[in-house]
C-alpha cells in the first residue's frame, strides 16, 4: 500500500435532479453517484483565515487520483462523516506530470449545503 491509498477516504459525487412534487411544483433530489478515493486538506494558512473571516466560507484542497477529473462546480459528499464540498476550481488545471510516478490531482472546494429549493 502507498502514501496516497493510506491518507485517502471514501467519497462519492452527488447528483441533483429536479422532480414533480405532485402538488403541481418541483422539488430538489440529490443522490450519490460514483465512488472514489480522495482526500480533503483544509487550508488554514493565514490568508485562508483572513479570507474566512471576511465571508468565504473554509476552503479545502481536494487530491484525487488523476483518473478522477473534479470539475467546478462538481458537488462531491465524504462517505465517512457525510460532509459535502463544492468543487471551486479545475480539476484539469493541477496534476502531476505524465512523466512523474506520482498519480495525483489537486482541486480547490468549499464547504457545502445541500438544499431543496
Amino acid at each position: 500500500m502507498n502514501l496516497f491509498d493510506t491518507q485517502t477516504e471514501t467519497f462519492c459525487y452527488v447528483n441533483v435532479a429536479k422532480v414533480p412534487d405532485g402538488e403541481g411544483g418541483i422539488t430538489t433530489v440529490w443522490t450519490d453517484g460514483a465512488k472514489f478515493q480522495a482526500n480533503a486538506y483544509l487550508k488554514n494558512s493565514t490568508q485562508a483565515k483572513i479570507a474566512e473571516q471576511m465571508g468565504v466560507t473554509s476552503l479545502y484542497t481536494i487530491t484525487t487520483r488523476k483518473n478522477v477529473i473534479l470539475e467546478f462546480p462538481d458537488i462531491i459528499r465524504r462517505i465517512s462523516d457525510g460532509e459535502v464540498f463544492r468543487i471551486t476550481s479545475d480539476g484539469k488545471d493541477n496534476k502531476t506530470p505524465d512523466s512523474a510516478t506520482l498519480d495525483m490531482r489537486q482541486v480547490s472546494a468549499e464547504k457545502w449545503r445541500l438544499t431543496n429549493d
